[in-house]
């Protein structure tokens, strides 16, 4: 039985070795600069000698011949012969390793220098056919597909062509948002620059929202949408109206008061009237709301209307984080400096801490909070702070020197 347990356990430990053995010959073979056939030959001329030297070893010890130290060395020899190069390279490698990458198996990328030099000696069509070929073994390829539809668009003038390669870019799977979004964006600005299409334009940048909703992405480009204008103000970029501007005041220099070059105040209800009607059709802009919330506080001092429409821009999905941030830090200002409201400035920024905890806004506006106090008093000098009244003309009137009657 013991026998049986040692001969299986022996057993065991001899396909370890072997599978150990197989494993290290194989990725040696991989891994050698000699070539599979040489370093196979290596091997066997290598168990010949030690053959020899062990078949020599022992009949030499039993006997206690003197050519025992001169086979030895001999044999030693053929080996250092052998295997030296090996070594030296193996302790070489890492310092090699450093300049050439070592085994790193170099990922296949595509090559666009061609396509490009023959866009820029004007062979269009050259171009398109060195693009294909790139992406006939890239086709998911970003850089190409745009740069196709590039040549398309504004080189051949082939705007439905370049659309054809925006949609098939679309409708591949695993691109990253910010990919679909910038391609179907410029899709928008080629429509309207080469073919005047500002619906067709409108309808692009809807995709964005459609593909995309709930998402950074989509939210800029509702922005876009907000602020393109109709189509007749985008269409008449040659034909619009000369803005005539309002002449200076003349002999400025002669003028007895400045009342001639104050600037015309703005009428605030019918700019605050025109942001709601934007916001009506636009209800997405961001900059047209934050506007009318800044009106709606400095202005009207109505914080509560300020603040309503700060947290529809910060309810709006895909909202990044820069914006609420920034747009509570607003509501604090707001809180602050019209109404002198410590708390409701203090809730507003423990939103970025509750929102943002492990980012940098959240220690900024933990800051803030220790010296919200000191902010508010600073804020209520400057308000109490009054300019006397001056003598006017004072640069005008002439020097009097004591003693001398004018």
């Amino acid at each position: 039985m013991d026998r049986t347990v040692a001969f299986i356990r022996g057993l065991l430990l001899a396909l370890i070795a072997i599978i150990i053995a197989g494993v290290i010959a194989w990725r040696w073979l991989r891994a050698t600069r000699d070539g599979p056939a040489v370093l196979i030959g290596k091997w066997i001329l290598s168990g010949l000698v030690l053959a020899v030297l062990f078949l020599g070893i022992v009949p030499a010890v039993v006997t206690g011949a003197a050519l025992l130290v001169p086979m030895i060395a001999f044999c030693g020899l053929i080996l250092a012969i052998i295997w030296t190069p090996n070594i030296t390279a193996t302790l070489a490698k890492p310092f090699g390793d450093l300049f050439d990458g070592g085994n790193l198996e170099i990922e296949p990328e595509p090559l666009y220098s061609i396509a490009i030099a023959r866009r820029k000696q004007g062979k269009f069509l050259e171009a398109i056919g060195e693009l294909r070929k790139q992406l006939a073994q890239f086709p998911n390829d970003v850089i190409g597909q745009m740069m196709l539809a590039e040549v398309q668009a504004e080189d051949m003038n082939d705007l439905q062509g370049a659309q054809m390669t925006i949609d098939h870019f679309c409708a591949q799977e695993g691109h990253a948002p910010r990919n679909i979004a910038y391609a179907l964006n410029a899709l928008a600005d080629w429509q309207i620059k080469y073919a005047q299409d500002v619906e067709g334009a409108r309808q692009t940048l809807e995709r964005i929202g459609q593909r995309l909703p709930d998402s950074e992405e989509a939210l800029l480009a509702a922005q876009r949408l907000s602020h393109m204008g109709d189509a007749n103000y985008l269409l008449s970029h040659r034909n619009r109206p000369t803005i005539v501007l309002k002449p200076g005041v003349e002999n400025i220099g002669l003028i007895k008061n400045y009342e001639p070059l104050k600037p015309v105040e703005e009428d605030k209800a019918k700019l605050a009237q025109d942001h709601v009607t934007h916001l009506e059709k636009y209800p997405a802009d961001m900059e047209a709301r934050e506007k009318l919330a800044i009106l709606y506080a400095e202005h009207y001092q109505r914080i509560d209307l300020a603040a309503d429409q700060i947290e529809q821009i910060i309810a709006q999905p895909g909202q990044p984080m820069k914006q609420v941030v920034h747009y509570l830090n607003l509501l604090a200002d707001m809180h602050v400096r019209q109404a002198g409201d410590f708390d409701a400035a203090k809730r507003a920024l423990e939103r970025i801490i509750e929102l943002y905890p492990k980012y940098a806004p959240a220690e900024n506006a933990r800051q803030r909070i220790a010296h919200l106090r000191f902010e508010m008093k600073v804020q209520e000098k400057q308000e109490g702070i009054k300019l006397g009244t001056y003598e006017q003309n004072i640069g005008l009137k002439k020097f009097k020197a004591p003693g001398v009657p004018e």
